[in-house]
């Protein structure tokens, strides 16, 4: 299993992180060897931060070895496709071909995601519709020349995008989601994954949920005639380490409420913070292994930004290595 880090780039807003601090540990986990991939957040007005292609292209710059992209991109379906499609080309480029795109509707609960459809007249139905467009055009704009499109949202006619990504034959998009409910409407939300998309991202993390989610992904992969071991299974995670994993779950609470607005149960801090030491970490980070995520990214819910990401890279990852491979 590969690992990556999450930059938390809301965390400005509250004094958890800033802009600098970011991008100096985006050139630590690069030279590190240690991670895969580096992320950050977005958003528009449901929960505003730094905007995350603007801030990916300066981690572009400052890395030579990770991947890295949005975890995932909540304003997708808010951006137009072809300005979009020619600005993360442009990223894919300054970055030599290392960016992975992951989209997601961007549906959220909060305020925010009230004033959002309001701005754009965008619909729950409309953001998955414009969703499913927005991932055929970008493929069809990095890999072909003279494209017309036809769709619900969108429309146009021959359309070259220049340059293209460098990444060959495009970027990767991953599709993010954590669909509830009737599991018919999940299973939907799966079959889209195989339909568009070349991974599934996810911040779900109870076992037996995660388990039969990612069963029924590789079985309705099969089922399209899509290789499953191709796709990519990605966890977002955090990870907190101290001496006490009580302290380290009442950081990671106080850290999640004040990065979400809102109040974190129990038993979701629980379930999506590897927390306590660093033998606590590695074993909490293996059970996610066994469930058959290939990649697990991890935010470090704490005010230490600095701190927490030393004893990551320096104990926690190292221990997993010399357990685990």
């Amino acid at each position: 299993m590969d690992f990556g880090l999450t930059l938390p780039n809301r965390g400005v807003l509250f004094g958890a992180t800033t802009t600098d601090e970011m991008l100096d540990l985006a050139g630590k986990a690069d030279a590190s060897g240690m991670f895969r991939s580096i992320w950050v957040g977005d958003s528009l007005l449901g929960k505003p931060r730094p905007e995350s292609i603007t801030l990916l292209a300066a981690i572009a710059a400052r890395t030579r070895n990770v991947r890295f992209g949005p975890a995932c991109m909540a304003s997708f379906p808010l951006r137009d496709p072809i300005l979009l499609a020619q600005q993360w080309a442009t990223l894919d480029l300054i970055s030599g071909g290392r960016s992975v795109l992951v989209t997601c509707t961007g549906i959220i609960p909060l305020i925010g995601g009230k004033i959002e459809a309001e701005l754009y007249g965008v619909s729950k139905r409309d953001r998955v519709e414009r969703l499913i467009e927005g991932m055929e055009i970008l493929k069809l704009l990095w890999t072909e020349d003279d494209v017309t499109y036809e769709g619900k949202h969108y429309r146009f006619s021959n359309i070259t995008m220049e340059p293209k990504p460098a990444a060959k034959p495009r970027p990767p998009i991953w599709l993010a989601n954590n669909a509830m409910g009737e599991r018919a409407v999940i299973e939907r939300t799966h079959q889209r994954v195989i339909d568009y998309a070349d991974g599934w991202q996810t911040s779900l993390a109870d076992h037996d949920d995660v388990r039969w989610r990612i069963e029924d992904i590789r079985a309705k992969a099969e089922a399209s005639g899509v290789d499953p071991d191709g796709l990519a299974y990605h966890a977002y995670h955090n990870c907190h380490v101290s001496e006490s994993r009580e302290t380290s779950r009442e950081e990671a609470k106080r850290f999640l409420d004040a990065y979400y607005t809102g109040d974190f149960p129990a038993k979701r801090v629980n379930e999506w913070v590897a927390a306590g030491t660093p033998e606590q970490c590695v074993e909490h980070l293996h059970a996610l292994e066994e469930l058959g995520f290939t990649e697990v990214t991890m935010r470090m819910p704490s005010w230490d930004q600095q701190g927490q990401y030393e004893r990551l890279a320096g104990e926690v990852l190292p221990l997993y290595r010399e357990r685990y491979g």
